[in-house]
């Protein structure tokens, strides 16, 4: 259930307005494997380019495997998740604030967007801990140099809607490709029936 504090739940714009805390949603033609059926979220959105991860692609390496540290916090499924194609042999963290929590005075978490927080994975997790109530870590991230993201906009690569933390955090056994969707209004609702195997359709 989204708190109060929840950005609105924005639904496409006929501008692509990207943003941090935008949702890229692949449309049901981007076929390419790496972002297929994906759901990027958009960390940074500037002059320099864009930034996101995928939120939608858990691993089969247990966070503990690799940050036993950070395990505790981790939202289930305790995985990695693989943010994207670009180095992914380093880490990146996504958590959702508290409600009514502020991230001043927090060392380790910088803002994002609403209750979305980026957390320094160099931090102590006892410190961040009472400040957060979900994390994910992500191998690798999602990146667009300058213009790249609008001319795949342009093509209609992507759908942009606004993320809630919720999608951040969430439970990973959901389709959450489909559950995005399913929240826009139509015409956009109606493709989150779009079969995974349009062959057998």
């Amino acid at each position: 259930m989204a708190h109060a504090e929840d950005p609105e739940d924005r639904t496409a714009t006929p501008d692509h307005a990207v943003r941090p805390g935008s949702l890229l949603i692949s449309s049901t033609e981007l076929v390419e494997p790496t972002f297929r059926r994906t759901v990027v979220y958009v960390i940074e959105h500037n002059d320099a380019g864009s930034l996101g991860v995928v939120l939608n692609r858990p691993s089969d390496t247990a966070v503990h495997d690799v940050l036993p540290q950070w395990a505790p916090l981790t939202s289930a499924p305790k995985a990695l998740h693989v943010g994207g194609p670009v180095k992914r042999d380093s880490a990146l963290c996504l958590a959702t604030l508290r409600p009514g929590v502020s991230t001043e005075n927090v060392p380790g978490l910088r803002r994002v967007d609403g209750r979305v927080v980026m957390v320094d994975l160099d931090s102590d997790p006892s410190v961040v801990a009472s400040s957060i109530d979900g994390m994910r870590i992500f191998a690798g991230y999602s990146g667009w140099t300058l213009g790249q993201l609008e001319g795949e906009l342009e093509r209609d690569d992507w759908m942009v809607v606004s993320a809630l933390p919720t999608d951040v955090v969430g439970s990973g056994r959901v389709d959450l490709w489909a559950r995005v969707l399913r929240r826009q209004p139509m015409p956009l609702a109606m493709l989150a029936t779009h079969p995974l195997d349009t062959s057998t359709n």
